[in-house]
């Protein structure tokens, strides 16, 4: 079992649950803490489920998504785009759909399912994954990319901004001229994906032993619009709020 926030809130609302059933059963007076309790519980509940099946909130961490997603973006994850899984134990209930070429997921890091990791999915079940020279290819052919404009961002000036084609999807990716990042030949295993970032010559994923190959068991869900974004060392981003992220 993992001790994550939605594990926390899940005693928490247990814990309060039962001071509740106390109060109401149990005991002619009630005291303020049992008052408490029934105002608390429904409302965290409520805040539970949602978390569970529905919508999470999460932060990024890093700038290995950029330009996607930047250090301080706080995003939405839709929870139930792949699976509805049982809260706190996280086993599925029942698939929703199947993950698809292009989709930006938030994963559980398989060296530490404690960690949540964000990457786009690359690979499939079965797909043979090819980066050289900057250059990707799948299962043969070489995947659509398009030079647009050097990145003028002062967390990565210089970097060149290239749009990718994924099926019909595009995308946006950071290529750095003097870095060349981890290279190499992958086939993926069955009931495994295979992920990178889109800061592809900064970004620790499935090119590397860690994470390497993603199951779908530690899939959390599907990263889908922000909602607010603010790292800390400057003003918020007012302008990001609310893109949808493609």
């Amino acid at each position: 079992m993992i001790f994550d926030f939605q594990t926390i809130l899940f005693f928490i609302i247990l814990f309060l649950s039962l001071i509740w059933v106390v109060g109401r059963f149990f005991l002619k007076k009630k005291s303020s803490l049992i008052e408490l309790s029934e105002a608390l519980v429904p409302i965290l509940l409520l805040i539970f489920l949602l978390r569970s099946f529905i919508f999470e909130p999460f932060r990024i961490p890093s700038g290995s998504m950029m330009p996607t997603l930047e250090k301080g973006d706080f995003i939405i994850v839709r929870k139930y785009a792949y699976d509805l899984r049982l809260p706190v134990t996280g086993k599925s209930l029942k698939t929703t759909n199947e993950p698809q070429r292009g989709d930006v997921v938030v994963f559980l890091f398989p060296c530490d399912p404690s960690i949540k990791y964000i990457k786009r999915l690359v690979g499939l079940p079965g797909d043979e994954i090819n980066y050289n020279n900057k250059e990707l290819t799948i299962n043969g052919t070489k995947v659509k990319s398009k030079y647009q404009s050097v990145f003028k961002d002062p967390k990565q000036y210089g970097s060149h901004v290239y749009e990718e084609t994924f099926d019909e999807g595009n995308h946006s990716l950071l290529l750095i001229p003097s870095r060349r990042g981890r290279e190499g030949s992958f086939s993926v295993p069955d009931g495994q994906y295979f992920f990178m970032g889109d800061n592809r010559d900064n970004s620790k994923d499935s090119r590397y032993e860690c994470p390497g190959f993603v199951s779908r068991d530690l899939f959390v869900g599907r990263a889908t619009r922000i909602w607010f974004n603010w790292d800390f060392s400057s003003f918020p981003k007012w302008e990001r709020i609310g893109d949808k992220i493609e």
